[in-house]
């Protein structure tokens, strides 16, 4: 009996041993602190959004920040980094380390430094960490001319047109932003994040596409048109007119010589304008001199001016009116 508690005894000790150098070796590789980062970035590289967060744990925001859309932590838009390695693990009197991670984004290399500190530990014996700072950064997106971009192929519509809109990244990300439409179009912006807690300022710049002028000339050049149907001198609504002091003898022709070249800029209220542009009507009409009783014929251009507001009311129609 003595003997069997023996050799119980040394195999208790083993096995305690064993587990002692496992959970050493744990904590000194997947539970350590640069562990824990390699498993939010193991997250990203799955693009399982849900597991990032929770690694990421509370997120705290600055006032102006705390409406911060979170479209941008889906696993869709996620950027997946590659080639991960640890390029530094410094520790700090306080306990904290300064983790800094090598990758590479859409082949491009970079490098992220984030501040862990000691957490729960696991099970009682299994180290816990969590970030100081959470893993996320705001970018700042404005969007001019439109509401409506595209981040990594996700469609968004900013809240705030025109000013700037704040959307959660996780760091590391890089993102494309773009617009497209059936009359509007935006260079590629690229916004890369890297630093957690970073602020990030961008602008998608929408500008008119050349379906857009086309369809703009289309109603301008028909409005201009319709106001040659009216046979007076003064056509009403319209840009162009002509004063003669003699009576007129004939019916007024309108035609019109030349039609103002559009060009499209980017108005109030998420309008576009026409900036003011000359155009020339020709009008043909015999008058009657109130002096000696003469006839002669008007058969001149007339120049003109215009300038319209423009309305998108939808992907497909455009409606102009003349700008006050």
């Amino acid at each position: 009996m003595r003997r069997l508690l023996i050799i119980w005894s040394v195999i208790g000790a083993v096995v305690l041993g064993a587990f002692g150098i496992t959970v050493l070796a744990l904590n000194s590789t997947v539970y350590s602190a640069s562990g824990f980062v390699l498993s939010y970035l193991d997250a990203l590289g799955r693009r399982d959004a849900v597991g990032a967060l929770e690694i990421a744990g509370d997120i705290h925001l600055a006032e102006d920040d705390q409406d911060a859309s979170r479209q941008l932590l889906a696993a869709s838009a996620i950027s997946i980094p590659e080639k991960v390695s640890v390029l530094a693990d410094v520790a700090t009197e306080s306990g904290t380390h300064r983790i800094t991670v090598g990758y590479e984004i859409d082949g491009a290399r970079n490098q992220s430094t984030y501040e862990i500190k000691p957490g729960t530990n696991m099970l009682g014996v299994f180290s816990g960490w969590s970030f100081v700072t959470a893993p996320v950064a705001v970018m700042h997106v404005s969007v001019l001319g439109d509401a409506r971009f595209t981040a990594n192929g996700t469609d968004l519509v900013s809240p705030t047109p025109n000013a700037p809109a704040p959307y959660l990244v996780f760091t590391p990300s890089n993102f494309v932003l773009d617009h497209v439409s059936n009359f509007l179009e935006a260079n590629d912006v690229t916004v890369t994040a890297t630093e957690p807690g970073a602020s990030i300022p961008t602008a998608v710049d929408v500008r008119a596409n050349e379906k857009f002028v086309a369809a703009v000339q289309e109603e301008v050049d028909r409005a201009l048109d319709e106001c040659t149907t009216q046979q007076v001198l003064q056509p009403t609504g319209c840009a162009f007119g002509q004063a003669i002091r003699n009576r007129i003898v004939t019916t007024p022709a309108w035609s019109i010589a030349s039609y103002p070249a559009v060009t499209i800029e980017r108005g109030a209220n998420l309008q576009w304008k026409m900036p003011v542009t000359t155009g020339a009507a020709h009008l043909v009409v015999d008058i009657r001199s109130i002096y000696d009783g003469s006839v002669s014929t008007f058969d001149e251009d007339v120049p003109f001016q215009v300038s319209y507001t423009i309305t998108l009311l939808s992907d497909t129609e455009v409606v102009i009116s003349p700008a006050a």
